[in-house]
């Protein structure tokens, strides 16, 4: 079978798995966060999420890029994998004893005593999760997506289940906690058991040098990202209650599930994909651009529905005591519905080697929102957030100005790949937004407003005749993409 009809095989294949996979996902993180949220209160979220960065960053330094890096060398052998096991472990060792021995020092940044054990306690999901860098990457690089898929749901669910249990029985915010170090172990365990790849105990770090050079810079990239993703977290710990980190968290929280459908199915299958056609500049830009539209398919109609259903939602699935973050969650939303383009023009990037302006632009981004967030901060939480939002909108153009050139791709192509469904859907729900105004019933409005979205947007596609819509119907049939 030709080369390329096995690629458009994988991709579709990994598109259809990963999509699947997600969305199950979703639905059980959907299925807990609705249980804990109910059981639990903002300030216990609020305590949880202040610990974030540090988990965050600590995930980037003991990752180091290798899962990326490994999968652009053109042969990757067991010595290679062995020396990222070895170096994700010594890493991950060093941090969790740095972060237990300053967890004082954290506590008494936010001014919350009990974050002292809480810290020493969480962090050590850094050691878990450190024996599953070398076997994702072997899973990673194979497109292993079926095998991916297992052990999400898995680890998810376990985790799930311990987490609402320890809930029940009292255990507040350590419940949340443990979740995360069930997750990470899961995790950890079953990449191991179903890459079947195998350390050994022969220790030779030298393959590293050869991939640091690379590696090292989406290490800070990938920093950067974790520190602005979890910026606000940080500045509205130091200067907000418990309780309002807690509403932004649970916002954030919704948010983040929202537009990750998108962006963890792209993760399967975008760089392997991008990586494999780099040496065919019109070839990956093709492919590239229908990664393109099917990211603007489904990103824009999901985050500007969640956006107008976010009172709704919030009210119904965790009650009305978490009624303030609906707000912040429909400002957010529409930051999730431009994350999943930027995401895919910075993996065009590492995919083509350029990993040192992923990386400037990633510190660009990180100061550009810190300076926005922080002149914000005396005009409380809901300006914050919008400032925010604005300059992770603006930024996408910011990525697409690196990318470009990469593969030819002009600007008329980029704007009418992504532009039609972005309008198309700000037409739909704002239009859908005054039909239903007059709903009072929250569980009919949000039906209603989903459905009518739904239903209006695939009419709209069908009848502009979009080859995008015919090939998602085409993968979910399972036949052959023309």
């Amino acid at each position: 079978m030709p080369e390329k009809e096995t690629l458009k095989q994988k991709t579709a294949k990994g598109l259809l798995w990963g999509g699947m996979s997600t969305g199950l996902q979703q639905v059980l993180g959907l299925v807990f966060g609705i249980i804990l949220a109910r059981k639990l209160s903002q300030a216990d979220y609020g305590l949880v999420g202040m610990l974030a960065i540090f988990s965050a960053i600590a995930a980037c330094m003991q990752e180091g890029g290798f899962i990326a890096a490994l999968n652009r060398k053109k042969e990757v052998t067991q010595r290679d994998y062995n020396a990222v096991f070895w170096t994700s472990i010594f890493v991950s060792l060093f941090f969790y004893l740095l972060f237990f021995f300053t967890a004082p020092l954290i506590a008494r940044f936010y001014g919350e005593p009990r974050l002292t054990a809480l810290a020493r306690y969480s962090f050590l999901s850094f050691l878990f999760v450190s024996f599953s860098i070398a076997p994702r990457a072997y899973i990673f690089r194979n497109m292993m997506v079926r095998q991916s898929s297992i052990i999400a749901l898995a680890s998810m669910a376990l985790s799930g289940v311990v987490g609402i249990v320890m809930a029940y029985l009292g255990y507040a915010y350590w419940g949340l906690a443990t979740q995360n170090i069930v997750f990470t172990l899961s995790v950890s365990v079953l990449n191991y058991w179903f890459s079947g790849w195998r350390p050994s105990l022969c220790i030779d770090l030298r393959p590293i040098r050869e991939i640091i050079g690379f590696s090292s810079r989406l290490i800070v990239t990938n920093i950067v990202t974790a520190a602005n993703t979890n910026l606000l977290s940080v500045l509205l710990g130091k200067f907000y209650t418990a309780t309002e980190v807690g509403d932004f968290t649970q916002a954030n929280k919704w948010n983040t599930m929202g537009h990750s459908l998108i962006t963890s199915t792209l993760y399967s299958i975008a760089q392997p994909v991008l990586t494999k056609t780099q040496d065919d500049r019109e070839r990956q830009k093709h492919v590239f651009r229908k990664l393109l539209r099917f990211t603007a398919f489904v990103a824009f109609p999901l985050m500007l529905t969640l956006a107008l259903v976010s009172e709704e939602f919030i009210v119904i699935l965790i009650t009305e005591k978490w009624l303030a973050s609906a707000h912040i969650l429909r400002v957010l939303c529409l930051a999730g519905a431009v994350m999943p383009v930027s995401y895919l023009f910075s993996n065009l990037l590492i995919s083509r080697g350029y990993s040192g302006q992923y990386m400037w632009c990633s510190i660009a981004l990180c100061l550009a929102q810190l300076a926005g967030v922080s002149l914000c901060v005396p005009f409380g939480i809901s300006i914050m957030v919008t400032v925010f939002v604005a300059v992770n909108i603006v930024w996408v153009g910011v990525w697409f100005l690196l990318a470009r050139r990469k593969i030819g791709l002009s600007i008329r192509e980029a704007v009418g790949d992504v532009a039609p469904y972005a309008l198309l859907s700000a037409v739909i729900v704002t239009g859908v937004y005054f039909a239903t105004g007059s709903i009072t019933n929250i569980y009919l409005s949000l039906v209603l407003k989903a459905l009518l979205v739904a239903v209006v947007y695939c009419a709209a596609l069908w009848l502009l005749r979009s080859t995008i819509f015919k090939e998602v119907v085409l993968f979910i049939t399972r036949k052959n993409i023309e």
